[in-house]
């Protein structure tokens, strides 16, 4: 398979690289690579969906902790989403994909 040319970072990392990681901890490194990489639109595009689609998975999941019961199993089903999600958008920014969420994506897109 053919690397696709993503332009060059700021940060001196390959794009695919730095698009992988700025899922690897969430938004946290979302944040991170949003902030220092201030050239290359497909860094800033995944660096962008990784903080609110996980920003929003992670309010979503401290709202649930304070639910008994149903909370606790809304809790789980949103741990699995989260883990597939995090493990789909890995891969797709590492294949030097814009794969492009639902809102998350949009809102990415605008804003990279």
């Amino acid at each position: 398979m053919e690397k696709k040319d993503l332009g060059k970072t700021s940060i001196g990392m390959q794009a695919n690289l730095a698009a992988l990681l700025s899922y690897l901890l969430g938004f946290i490194t979302g944040i991170i690579f949003y902030i220092v990489e201030k050239e290359n639109k497909f860094v800033r595009f995944h660096a962008m969906q990784s903080i609110v689609v996980f920003g929003f998975l992670f309010v979503a999941s401290v709202i649930l902790r304070f639910m008994p019961i149903f909370g606790c199993i809304l809790g789980f089903l949103l741990w699995i989403v989260s883990v597939i999600l995090w493990i789909i958008l890995m891969i797709k920014a590492y294949q030097g994909e814009y794969f492009k969420l639902p809102v998350a994506g949009d809102i990415a897109e605008k804003n990279s």
